[in-house]
């Protein structure tokens, strides 16, 4: 090939490369060399050449493969005769027709039965296609789609109709002229102009997927997002509610900084719902990478009033948290500093007497002494409890009391082995300062000082069977002993224990600092584990606490008072990855329940199902009057050709009713993702009356992505 020819060739790739910009026309020297094979090439001298049977050109990764390809020297055209197919370097352009025609500078061209598919997704079919300036491709009498179109079923889903499509490869934009959306082959409506962005653009201004939802509070309404950049690293999308009803704007900024993040979303309302007309909230989070490890997060939540949130369908938390922190892990070592504001959003609950404002300081250090060996952990905090409220604590109100308290601890830890035995030596010591403002007879600056001793004997037997079964139990016996030194502090951090399998040999089991084990006691316990390679595996523990004598520190609904706590059984099972159980229960030597929580997970080729129960028995001292008892289920079940129904169920067995309730159904394919729901709200309170939403969302693929970002391909079947 002369070099003539291999600059020609070199230049068609580049005309048909539909890639984020076009080819500018070169002088020959900076084109690289592209290569032709055919079955037979003839040369006419030097102006014309003529390629046939079985032509292929690759130019930089880009292939075309076409019948014939003669260029004609003398009036610098090209013919290409079909039916050809062009794939460009990534595989995201592709173009197919049957006879292109092109000028001698390959930037202008005309191609005929084309068609232009973009990213693997979007098709446009047209009777004709015409290159401009290497840049603008218009198709003419065309029909766009991102649905298969197969012989049993010819009508696509959706589609596109319009008099001429302009795709400007450089802005990555589709501009449609007297354009019809058709649904199963119906006009559904027409817009003289369209512009919408092509499948290659992956940020662009422009209506996202809409969706419609009607409330029988807050009416009946088109939620139409509008997504803006605001340059490479940041966009807004702002959501009209445009409908019956309230009048309501949902709003989103996103930014990228070169060390971290930042997002926020809110919302504003206007309606006739709440004493106040205008209603919004506001939920921003940022994160940042700074120096030397430090990490930095930030988080405001901030919302009008305590009804908002559910009444309209956002994030309704029950607390919402405030908050700048800074933290830093290492191997042996944990620094974090933050400051927190608080508020309850849970009715009846006075946040002028909650400590709303906290300020927390610690660090955490691991060493591995030298003469007495083991891990010795050292920790250092400060932490202040503030509220609103001036008022005197009195009796167990706390009303405006603000506590200021420094901690410390030390902590010993060695193991080691006697034949089978592994005997396990800890020694720990934990002290602090509190200061306390307006906490009544608490009043002043106390110190305190509490001591620990323990020993733990754990005795692991295993089995292994011929199939490779491994059995395992290990019985767990473990002694400690505490004593508190000092006068009563207030306690802000150590109301709701939790006993599980997880602390039933700890040292302590009070989340906090305020409150501290103390007494002699004995942390018994057994676990047996089966472990299979394939098929059925499975554990179960249970335990029990042993005092010598009853120390009033802990309350019923804990399962720990007395000098013999509940029994505690906690069991998993798992079959594969299909199906997992777990059950955590304590109970007392009469089978009555203080707690017990089921879960459940099945998951199958069609399926997936999570439910389940919790019960949690009455408790004053952990501000819960009434026994809880609710199950929740959730499932979701792929049909048929696309189908998806799922069901959402949550029911109160002390109320005797469901609290809420949504079921949903589907469908996907590779050019169409849509969702119908119904849900109801069953719960009443102050700000919050009992609601049903029904909802309807739908995108089309290739424009945009669906729900959750799915992505769903099919092909005919041949």
């Amino acid at each position: 090939m002369t070099r003539r020819m291999r600059h020609m060739f070199a230049a068609l790739m580049a005309v048909f490369l539909c890639s984020s910009s076009p080819l500018a026309a070169q002088g020959a020297p900076s084109l690289p060399p592209a290569t032709l094979i055919a079955d037979n090439i003839q040369f006419d001298g030097t102006s014309s050449v003529a390629a046939n049977g079985s032509v292929e050109v690759f130019y930089s990764g880009t292939r075309l493969r076409a019948q014939s390809i003669t260029f004609d020297g003398r009036n610098e055209e090209l013919r290409v005769e079909g039916p050809l197919t062009l794939v460009d370097a990534s595989g995201n352009v592709q173009v197919f027709a049957d006879f292109a025609e092109l000028s001698g500078d390959l930037q202008n061209g005309v191609l005929q039965s084309a068609r232009l598919v973009l990213d693997r997704q979007l098709q446009i079919a047209a009777t004709q296609i015409d290159r401009t300036d290497g840049r603008y491709t218009q198709l003419y009498q065309a029909v766009a789609s991102t649905c298969e179109v197969c012989f049993e079923n010819p009508t696509p889903i959706w589609e596109i109709r319009a008099r001429r499509i302009i795709h400007d490869q450089v802005e990555q934009q589709l501009y449609f002229d007297n354009a019809t959306f058709r649904v199963m082959g119906i006009p559904v409506f027409y817009l003289p102009r369209m512009r919408l962005p092509d499948p290659t653009l992956e940020r662009a201004t422009g209506f996202l997927a809409p969706s419609v939802r009607a409330d029988d509070r807050t009416g009946t309404q088109l939620r139409v997002p509008y997504f803006i950049m605001l340059g490479d690293h940041a966009d807004v999308t702002v959501t009209p509610w445009i409908g019956t009803g309230t009048q309501t704007v949902e709003l989103r900024y996103r930014q990228a900084f070169r060390n971290g993040s930042l997002q926020a979303d809110g919302a504003v309302s206007w309606d006739d719902l709440s004493d106040d007309a205008t209603r919004a909230y506001l939920f921003a989070d940022a994160q940042f990478a700074m120096g030397g490890g430090f990490i930095l997060d930030l988080q405001a939540q901030s919302v009008s009033d305590r009804g908002y949130l559910a009444t309209y369908g956002f994030p309704d938390p029950d607390i919402l948290e405030s908050f700048a922190r800074i933290n830093r892990v290492r191997r042996d070592e944990y620094i974090e500093a933050y400051g927190t504001l608080y508020q309850s959003l849970r009715d009846g609950v006075d946040n002028d007497v909650l400590p709303t404002r906290v300020a927390h300081a610690e660090i955490i250090r691991r060493y591995t002494p030298g003469i007495i060996g083991g891990t010795l952990t050292a920790e250092l905090e400060g932490t202040g409890f503030y509220r609103f409220s001036t008022a005197e604590s009195v009796g167990n109100d706390p009303n405006g009391r603000d506590v200021f308290r420094v901690t410390g601890e030390l902590d010993w830890r060695r193991t080691e082995i006697f034949g089978g035995l592994a005997a396990t030596f800890e020694g720990a010591l934990h002290g602090g300062i509190y200061s306390t403002q307006q906490g009544g007879v608490l009043n002043g600056t106390e110190t305190r000082l509490t001591p620990y001793g323990a020993v733990e004997l754990r005795y692991p037997m295993q089995a292994v069977s011929a199939s490779g079964v491994s059995h395992i139990i290990e019985p767990v016996a473990q002694f400690v002993w505490s004593e508190t030194y000092g006068n009563d502090v207030p306690n802000e951090d150590s109301f709701l224990v939790e006993f599980d399998e997880a602390n039933l040999f700890s040292l302590d089991r009070f989340p906090g600092s305020d409150e501290r084990e103390v007494g002699p006691r004995a942390n018994l316990g057994l676990t047996y584990t089966r472990s299979a390679p394939t098929g059925l595996s499975y554990s179960l523990a249970g335990g029990v606490v042993l005092r010598t004598d009853e120390q009033g520190q802990l309350t019923e609904g804990s399962g720990l008072d007395g000098t013999q706590s509940d029994f505690l059984v906690a069991a998993h099972v798992r079959f594969n990855d299909h199906l997992s159980i777990v059950n955590r229960s304590l109970f007392d030597t009469d089978f009555d329940f203080t707690s017990s929580e089921l879960s459940v997970f099945w998951r199958g080729e069609r399926h997936e199902l999570v439910s389940s129960y919790t019960f949690l028995e009455a408790d004053l001292g952990e501000q819960r009057p009434e026994d809880i008892a609710e199950w929740a289920f959730e499932a979701e079940y792929g049909l048929t050709s696309g189908w998806e129904a799922g069901v959402d169920w949550r029911y109160d067995f002390m109320e005797g009713a469901p609290s809420s309730a949504r079921l949903s159904l589907g469908y996907a394919n590779e050019c169409i993702d849509m969702e119908f729901f119904v849900s109801r709200r069953y719960t009443e309170s102050s700000s919050v009356d009992p609601s049903s939403r029904i909802g309807f969302t739908v995108s089309l693929a290739g424009f945009g992505a669906g729900r959750e970002g799915r992505s769903i391909s099919r092909s005919c079947r041949g």
